[in-house]
Parts: C-alpha cells; structure tokens; sequence
C-alpha cells in the first residue's frame, strides 16, 4: 500500500512539474555530460542533483519507463532496484519542500486524530500527528493531491503543516489509535469475555471445540457480546446495518425488531471482519453477497449462527441467524395445536406412506413443526432422510444432505439418489419445481412417508400450488394425506398479564367482521421481564387440512381455489382466524395479533 501511495504522489509530482519524461530526446533537459547544473523537473531531478541516482541508472529508468508508458520515472527507478520507496517519498517532500516524517502510532497525539474520520484517514492516507505552535502538522502520503489538501484544510479549520509520511506508517496508526478509540463500547460489553462465546467448528464429520483466541480485543469481545446477549433475550435473528453517519444494531425478539445500543461507525468493518472469520468467509470480498455457518458454545450449548452479508450503499450489511437446538426440543403437543387437530396431525405423520404438506410464509414456524413431528418418529427402526438449504438443525437419529445448486447437488438428485438408500421418511426442505414436487408424489405412491413445506397463504392453496407446476391433479389426490397452514402470534406476557372488559376499536372491528364477542379480553400492559412490548414468548395457529376420500373426489376434478375452499369448510377445515379467536378467548394472545398475522 504504501508503494502504490508513494507511486502516485510521484506520478503528481512529476505531472504538476511540468509533465512525464516519456520521450528520450528530453534526456539533455534531465542531465548534460558537461559538468554544469543539470536542468532537472520533479523530485526525479531532485534525486539526480542529490546523487542519489547516477545517469546510467536515470538512463535505464528512462528505458523501462518506455517499456511501460504508464510508470513515471519514480516508479521505474523503484522498479530497476535505483532506488527505494523511503529515498522516493524523501526526493518527494524536497521537491514540495516539507519535512518528511516517518510515524508510529506512538507518535501521534490521540486528542489531535480526532480532528479528522477514522475512515477518511485510511481511506485518503492522511492524518493528524500533533499540534506544532499554532498549526496543525498533518502527515499526507500524495502531498501533490491539492483537492486533498483543501478538503484536509477544510475539515480542520485550522492552520495546517503538511509532512510526507509513508501510507503504510498513516494506516498502521489509524488501525491502532481507531481500535482504541471505541468510546461507548466498553460499558457496553462489560463483562463479556472470549469464553462466553466459543467458535467450534466441524472437523472430520465432528464437533470440536476450538481453542479460545488469544488476547483480549475489544471487536472479538464485542462481537461475543452481540451473540450472547441475543441469546440470553431470546432474538432469533442480529442485524448489523451501517447507515451514512451511525451504526445500527437490531435483535428479532418473536418476531419484531428491537434497536440495541450500538457501537461508533467507525467500528464496523471490524465486527465484520471477525463475524466473517469465524464463519471462514473471505474477508477480503466486500462487493458479492457470502452465506456461512459459525458453530458456537455459549455456556456448554452448542448453538448454531448462519451469517449473510450483503453489500448495501454504506457497507456490509450482516445478518447473523440463531439457530438454538431448544427451540425443537418442544413436543408436538406444545406447538399449540388444539386437541382434534393434533390428533389429525399425528395420524398423517404416523401413516406408513403419503405426503404431509407444511405451508406458510418464511418465520412462521415451519421448519420447528416439521423438525418436532420427526423427533416422534422412531429413528431406530425407521430410516429419516432429509434434503435441505441448508441443514438448519443437526438431528442425530437423521441423514441430512445438504443441497449444493452450484455443484449439481440440487434437491431432485439429492431426492433420486435417497430413494436408492431404501429411506421410510424423507422430509423435504421445500418444494420448488415440477421435478422436485414430482418425484416426492412418486415417492409417496411408492411406499415412503415425505414431509416438506411449501410458500401459499393457506391450506387449500397448496393443492392448487402444486397443480400450476405441473403435477396432475389425481396424483396429488392419491398422494396428499393432508396440508397445515401456520403462522405465528407472539404471547401475552404472564408477569403483566391483564384483563380488558370492553375491546379496543380496533379489535371491534376486528371481531365484528368475523362475527365473534368476547366478554373479557386480555393484554400485557409491558413490564422489564417482555421489554415493555406486553409480549413474552410465540405460539402457533394452525389450518388442518386433511385429505378426505370426498376432498380426494374434488381434488381429482381440478377445481377452482374457490371451490376447493368451500370443499375444504364443508369437510370440517377451520380457518386460522377461527384458531386465533380460540387463543383471544383463552386469554394467550390479543386480537391485534391474530389480525397482524392473518390481514396483513
């Protein structure tokens, strides 16, 4: 970095000293055999007056310099090995005559680098060292960049002293005096250590855990910081967005977005660096999107983080997943299905064959039902394969295949290849395409149980999702045991729990449209324990459709979404809205949830 600084400050020099010497025949202006002051031009004459170079070296300077018309003389005297980077940037600071000033981070006074950016300094190679009198000395690494120095001058506003300093010496300084200038930070992560959050990684097909960093440094602490606090309040989701001016720091607790104390800008890079190191991503790659996976301990759990980084106009944005092995540990039975759906639900999970469709939008929870119906299945006698992107939760009574579109592995080979290792259960991370959808209704009439998930609004469109790519409507028929649709309402909080005699307006309306009254109404006024909010914790509504030989007769007909909806209430199916308004009256949730997750 610093050649290439030194480089350019000698490319300006030279143009600002009346233009490059590419042509031979200017030789006699740059040195003459006859003993008297050479006419020289830029710090290249300087060097030459100096006897830092002699004229055969400026000759073969001149020489590579037309080999390659876009080096200046400087360069191609660096380049032939005349000189060095430390004699170019010293010829630089005479010709522009100002000191030339070697630097450490120890010389700079850290009150006058707070004069200018962080960024702007290792960005533009300039910097503050201190103040001399009534000036400010600024060390610069291209002293021959006017709008630089004006832009330089400008943000100051003070009188100011140039000094050419190497770039590597301007960014070795800025790193160390930017770490330490984390104000706000400390309080922060007091109390936070390295071994609160230990990165694991696979090795040979198991999970070791990794030796504890060495050192303590207030971006890895932070970064632990971030991981362990989202886990202790429950937050499935970190987002770390760089704005114009400030940094933002965002949890997903059930659901919604909470903003959290946040470190300076200037931080930023930093925390990406080290969340893109332990997910083993390349760090030098700041203009393509990267996906990885960090496994994690935080006191004794293994917790999975799945990282996203996505170039946004003010940096990377990162987007850290949690993935906690306790969220699938509940049973079926308190996922908050009630009574008769959960029957319903059990006898599709535990037929011999058939396909049971999970449908909803991202967040709503399908993948915890989806992994809670397999952890009641018998992985002894039984032979659960699963295709995913990616494998969100590791289970160990399953075979999990990872898909991998960029090497061929999508989930139509995957699924062709398990039907070969003689599978009972397969689940399916999502239906995409005619061929994947095709092979798992093949399957199904085939003998093997298959599970897997779909994007619709509700049930019934799950049938005629799978119509319009392509599959014909008497194998869905045959093959289809039954669909649930579920979205997710977050959960009254028990420590502010309160009772409401008369509905608010928005919630009559609500109600009035659906033909429902309650006489008591329940809402958490917000207490430290559900973050002021009046919600603590989620839980599910449910739409169970299950597959009928009456439905089978419509279904096989290709009926409208209309018509199969009328089918679908005739046969017993209860809407979500129905199975929200039995949460409102069981005081779990309020009727502004049920509306949010069902109207929006």
């Amino acid at each position: 970095m610093a050649q290439a600084a030194g480089q350019h400050s000698a490319r300006r020099a030279e143009q600002g000293a009346g233009g490059r010497q590419n042509e031979p025949a200017e030789f006699a202006e740059l040195w003459r055999p006859s003993g008297r002051e050479p006419l020289v031009r830029g710090p290249a004459g300087v060097l030459l007056e100096e006897g830092r170079v002699s004229p055969d070296q400026l000759r073969a300077a001149l020489k590579r310099q037309k080999e390659d018309p876009h080096l200046t003389v400087l360069e191609a005297m660096v380049q032939i090995g005349a000189v060095d980077e430390t004699t170019v940037l010293r010829a630089i600071a005479t010709y522009f005559n100002v000191p030339f000033l070697p630097l450490s981070p120890k010389d700079v006074d850290p009150a006058v680098f707070k004069l200018l950016d962080s960024d702007f300094i290792k960005r533009k190679g300039v910097i503050p060292v201190r103040r001399e009198g009534r000036k400010v000395l600024v060390g610069i690494s291209d002293p021959a960049d006017i709008f630089l120095v004006d832009e330089v001058k400008r943000r100051i506003q003070e009188p100011v002293q140039l000094a050419v300093t190497p770039a590597a010496d301007i960014l070795a300084a800025a790193e160390e005096l930017s770490g330490a200038n984390i104000s706000g930070v400390d309080e922060i992560i007091e109390g936070i250590s390295e071994g609160d959050v230990e990165v694991v990684e696979r090795k040979d097909e198991e999970v070791t855990d990794l030796e504890k960093i060495a050192g303590e440094s207030p971006v890895i602490r932070y970064v632990n910081f971030l991981v362990f606090n989202a886990v202790q309040q429950g937050a499935s989701d970190i987002h770390i967005e760089p704005g114009e001016d400030k940094l933002r720091i965002r949890y997903r607790i059930d659901g919604i977005l909470f903003e959290q104390p946040a470190p300076p800008l200037q931080m930023h890079a930093a925390i990406i660096s080290r969340v893109k190191i332990m997910g083993n991503l390349d760090i030098a790659e700041r203009r393509l999107p990267q996906d990885g996976r960090i496994r994690a301990m935080i006191h004794g759990r293994h917790v999975d983080l799945r990282v996203s980084t996505l170039p946004t106009a003010h940096g990377e944005k990162c987007v850290i997943r949690i993935l906690d092995n306790r969220s699938i540990l509940i049973g079926l039975e308190k996922l908050g299905m009630n009574g008769e759906m959960l029957s319903a639900f059990r006898r599709q999970i535990e037929a011999p064959h058939g396909v049971v469709i999970v449908t909803g939008p991202t967040g709503s929870g399908k993948t915890t039902t989806l992994y809670s119906a397999l952890r009641v299945m018998d992985g002894v006698t039984l032979n659960i394969s699963t295709v995913e992107d990616p494998v969100e939760y590791m289970l160990d009574f399953a075979n999990q295949v990872h898909v991998r579109e960029s090497i061929g592995l999508t989930f139509s080979a995957a699924l062709r290849s398990l039907l070969r290792q003689d599978p009972d259960v397969i689940m399916i991370g999502e239906v995409r395409d005619e061929e994947t959808a095709r092979i798992a209704i093949q399957a199904a009439l085939t003998g093997h149980l298959v599970l897997t998930t779909l994007h619709t609004n509700d049930a019934p469109s799950s049938i005629t999702r799978l119509v319009n790519i392509g599959i014909e409507p008497y194998l869905i028929a045959a093959a289809v045991n039954g669909v649930i649709a579920q979205r997710l309402v977050r959960r009254i909080c028990e420590h502010c729990k309160t009772a409401e005699t008369s509905p608010r307006e928005g919630d009559q309306q609500y109600l009035a449209r659906h033909n429902a009254s309650f006489d008591k109404l329940y809402r958490g006024t917000g207490c430290e324990k559900c973050h002021q909010t009046g919600y603590s914790g989620r839980l599910g509504l449910y739409e169970m459709l299950e597959m009928t030989d009456d439905l089978r007769d419509v279904v096989t007909s290709n009926p409208s979404l209309m018509d199969l909806r009328r089918a679908c209430r005739k046969a017993g199916m209860h809407g979500l809205y129905e199975d929200g308004l039995a949460k409102v009256a069981a005081g779990l949730t309020t009727v502004e949830e049920i509306a949010r997750v069902t109207e929006a």
